[in-house]
């Protein structure tokens, strides 16, 4: 990215004569191995050259403040600050657990890389506060959407949509995002499931900033280098001055810093980061190409018979106020939106998901609030990928769905429990169950005629496939039954041969139907012994089961062989018994 776009949000002359002071005394007390060479700039600005590409940023605003000339929290001097509360070197609890975390993290993977979290946190300083002075919730997630300006052209960077406004909310302009102000095209690269969520969100600081710690580590990067850390930093956002405020802040929290609660981080009080959750503004192009010095004061006319009149002075800028955001009502409930029923098939995908509504205090629905799905209760039924627990986040109109529950092979009943995360509020159970493997058809793949002579093996093998609604049903399970001849008026009922009948006594095996024959042909167990009911039989992945061997005893006539399923599938199926003819 070109830049032009790097020198903008100058708080004037007077702030510019501050940062250059406390540039120079912070340049004093580097880390071991980062050294700050000194150059004809009078900032000490690196003149390392920016890596090619588009900046994570994509060039947005940052805040401009400087940290304080005392050192943080060094006891012992005359210049000591307090061990908490909300002072300059007070980082959010949260906020530090995830630098702490990123850094171990990128340690573990790319050790060669020494990215230190006190060079994490001095990015998230420039670029949102500190996520607004810890304005997130329990699990890292920012309460409230934090962008930049639209990246328009109009003094900032001209990127249009990549994301179809799905992080940013803007389907024609590209908008820098979340705690770590990345732009949507850089996110899907770099983007990091730090927090093991099973979701990549720029919003959430754990993802956030792991994502800009291996962003620095690009390129085999050793941020120990003075110049690997230099253009890493400039990788970031195209600006001396860019990189001039992050090695402040970088200095200043590596000679101390603390803890403070969420929430109660100091803001800065210097332009930043639009934050706003509804688009930006058009902001004001800067007065200048990046680079350039200031406009001066037009020269002064000597007035007539006497000496040049001393220059006006120009205004000192008032920097503007804090910026903060409004406070949200907070989180009151969370309600069913409109779920079917949560049934399926062992094996199957359910085809309704679970969908909840997050509203507030005041009964208004609420955006981008995280919501845990568990799976709860004695099954194997899973969410997709594998995963019995997913935290979401609800949409524009306060509403989530679940991910696609697929089952499992165990049946029976289960819940999926919707929670708010971050608020100790009732949680929403959905019932469901998952049902054995059923089929509606079954049937003969040949109508060939099945003779043999008494005591002797039918030649051929019983053959039938079975499907539900139209498709495979694979994996139902299928009884087989030898029942009485079709001479027995009890069984020669049209209901029984009809499959679409849902007869108990014809699907159910386990009753004890009288028409169960105890002679004529005959399946063998594993021992070799006869019987005539077999119960651990299932089609295969095409819905085909192809029967053992069946065999015929000296009885001789027309039997019956019924194959039932659950589901209500049936068919009967003759079996001839005749003496060979003389």
């Amino acid at each position: 990215m070109a830049a032009q776009f790097g020198r903008r949000l100058r708080r004037g002359a007077t702030t510019a004569a501050v940062a250059a002071a406390a540039v120079a005394a912070l340049s004093a007390s580097q880390a071991p191995g980062i050294t700050h060479a000194t150059t004809g700039d009078s900032q000490g600005a690196s003149e390392a050259t920016p890596p090619p590409g588009t900046p994570v940023t994509g060039n947005s605003p940052y805040y401009t403040d400087l940290p304080s000339l005392n050192t943080p929290d060094r006891p012992g001097t005359s210049i000591d600050l307090p061990a908490t509360g909300t002072t300059e070197a007070g980082i959010p609890a949260t906020v530090l657990a995830a630098y702490k975390q990123a850094e171990r993290t990128i340690a573990g993977s790319d050790p060669g890389c020494h990215v230190p979290w006190q060079l994490l946190a001095a990015i998230g300083k420039v670029e949102s506060g500190q996520a607004r002075g810890g304005r997130v919730d329990a699990e890292g997630t920012t309460l409230s959407p934090i962008r930049g300006p639209v990246l328009n052209g109009v003094g900032f960077a001209n990127i249009s949509d990549t994301d179809n406004g799905a992080y940013d909310g803007d389907s024609t302009h590209d908008r820098a995002v979340g705690p770590m102000q990345f732009i949507p095209s850089t996110w899907e690269t770099w983007g990091q499931d730090a927090n093991a969520d099973g979701r990549r969100d720029p919003n959430n600081i754990y993802d956030a900033a792991l994502a800009a710690g291996r962003y620095l580590c690009a390129d085999g990067r050793d941020l120990a280098v003075k110049s690997d850390l230099d253009r890493a930093i400039l990788g970031y956002n195209h600006s001396r001055e860019y990189l001039r405020t992050v090695l402040s802040w970088f200095d200043y929290y590596k000679r101390g810093s603390h803890e403070v609660p969420d929430g109660t981080g100091v803001l800065p009080v210097s332009n930043g980061p639009d934050s706003s959750d509804s688009a930006a503004s058009t902001p004001t192009p800067p007065s200048g190409p990046a680079g350039s010095p200031s406009p001066k004061p037009a020269p002064s006319v000597p007035k007539p018979g006497g000496g040049t009149p001393k220059p006006t002075p120009p205004p000192t800028p008032t920097p503007p106020p804090p910026t903060t955001a409004p406070t949200p009502a907070p989180v009151s409930r969370i309600e069913k939106a409109g779920t079917g029923e949560l049934t399926t098939m062992a094996g199957h995908a359910f085809t309704e998901r679970a969908v909840v509504r997050v509203k507030n205090t005041a009964g208004r629905t609420v955006p981008n609030q995280a919501v845990r799905f568990d799976v709860v209760g004695d099954t194997d039924t899973r969410f997709t990928g594998g995963k019995a627990s997913v935290t979401l986040y609800t949409g524009a109109d306060g509403t989530v769905a679940s991910p696609a529950l697929q089952a499992g092979e165990k049946t029976g009943a289960f819940t999926v429990r919707a929670t708010v995360v971050g608020r100790v509020l009732p949680a929403v159970d959905f019932a469901a169950t998952v049902t054995v493997r059923a089929a509606d058809t079954i049937a003969r793949t040949e109508e060939k005629a099945l003779t043999a002579a008494p005591g002797t093996e039918f030649a051929d093998l019983v053959e039938v496939k079975a499907t539900y609604k139209g498709a495979i049903a694979s994996g139902v399970a299928v009884t087989a039954t030898m029942i009485t001849s079709a001479d027995d008026p009890a069984v020669n009922d049209p209901a029984v041969n009809d499959p679409a009948v849902n007869d108990p006594a014809v699907n159910d095996p386990a009753v004890n139907d009288p028409a169960v024959n105890d002679k004529g042909p005959y399946f063998k167990d594993a021992d070799g012994k006869t019987v005539r009911t077999l119960t651990e039989l299932k089609t295969d992945a095409d819905g085909v089961l192809k029967l053992p061997k069946i065999y015929a005893d000296d009885q001789t006539g027309t039997f019956l062989l019924r194959l039932t399923t659950p589901g209500g599938a049936s068919v009967v199926i003759e079996l001839k018994v005749a003496a060979a003819p003389a």
